[in-house]
């Protein structure tokens, strides 16, 4: 079948399109983006503007009409913390409903952190054992272990990327500070359950690994990346200091989200400080992954 995963994000509308079937490898077969940074359009009591909802309805009109070209015969459409969050998220999907027909399922964050460990566990396989899986997005923080493909705990914190450089800016102390506070009491309880193998992904883990020196993505989706501790505080001494126009000249750093690498870089230090982890392996499969994978589960 041709199955095409419509992820609402606080930066992207991201449409994937995957041949798949059970059992099977889903296979990418188109993806295109939409930037549109929903969480930039918010007014001051955190709701969505009216220009973040018109380029919100445009964007999934565009997906829609994307996946339609491609053949899609199912579509899987949902949006995460950016509209999970906003005080009139309710009355956005209702008008991204009337006026292109999709209805975009809300996920809670715990729905995102088991969706995305499905992936990872599904990437990795049983050989990884017990896996702590960490993925740093626009808007929320998602954390997750286990040993099997449900985590035993599954967590979301608003530490996204994007949210923490809007509040605080180049005030990295205070940003430090803060994700420390949050992390604390999740960490006492993601030692408590272990872990054999810890691995992380999202754009940001990318980026961190790539600028620490992983292989790049021309060298295919196979190969093995990782990132270290040392490399993550190397690589945000260096990138503290660059204007985001230059950071996003770099290779693997994307020039539409260069600004907000930064915070990113600091949440993953600290989790990585705190959780007593020195390597992640990076996952390819994140939350759009997993959406296709438990579906064709239940097909």
């Amino acid at each position: 079948m041709r199955l095409g995963v419509l992820d609402v994000g606080s930066n992207t509308v991201h449409l994937l399109v995957v041949d798949a079937h059970r059992g099977g490898h889903p296979w990418p077969a188109h993806s295109e983006k939409s930037v549109i940074r929903l969480a930039e359009h918010l007014d001051p009591k955190g709701r969505v503007t009216a220009e973040g909802a018109d380029a919100l309805v445009e964007a999934v009109q565009t997906a829609r009409q994307a996946a339609e070209d491609n053949g899609v015969e199912e579509m899987l459409a949902f949006a995460t913390s950016a509209l999970r969050d906003a005080g009139n998220g309710k009355e956005v999907l209702a008008r991204v409903k009337a006026e292109t027909g999709i209805v975009l399922g809300v996920l809670s964050g715990e729905d995102e952190a088991r969706l995305t460990f499905l992936a990872g566990r599904r990437w990795f396989g049983w050989s990884a054992g017990k896996l702590l899986l960490l993925d740093i997005g626009g808007g929320s923080l998602e954390l997750a272990a286990g040993g099997d493909e449900l985590p035993a705990v599954a967590m979301s914190l608003p530490l996204g990327a994007g949210r923490l450089t809007r509040t605080y800016g180049d005030d990295l102390d205070g940003l430090t500070e803060h994700v420390e506070k949050l992390l604390t009491p999740v960490v006492l309880e993601l030692k408590a359950h272990g872990w054999d193998r810890a691995a992380a992904t999202s754009k940001t883990f990318r980026s961190l690994a790539r600028l620490a020196g992983a292989a790049p993505s021309r060298a295919g989706l196979w190969a093995p990346r990782t990132l270290t501790r040392e490399g993550v505080h190397q690589v945000l001494g260096f990138i503290r200091r660059m204007d985001p126009t230059a950071l996003g000249e770099l290779d693997g750093v994307s020039p539409r989200r260069a600004h907000q690498l930064v915070s990113g870089a600091v949440v993953a230090e600290v989790a990585m400080r705190q959780l007593g982890v020195e390597k992640l392996d990076i996952c390819p499969w994140a939350l759009r992954e997993g959406m296709i994978l438990r579906w064709l589960d239940y097909a």
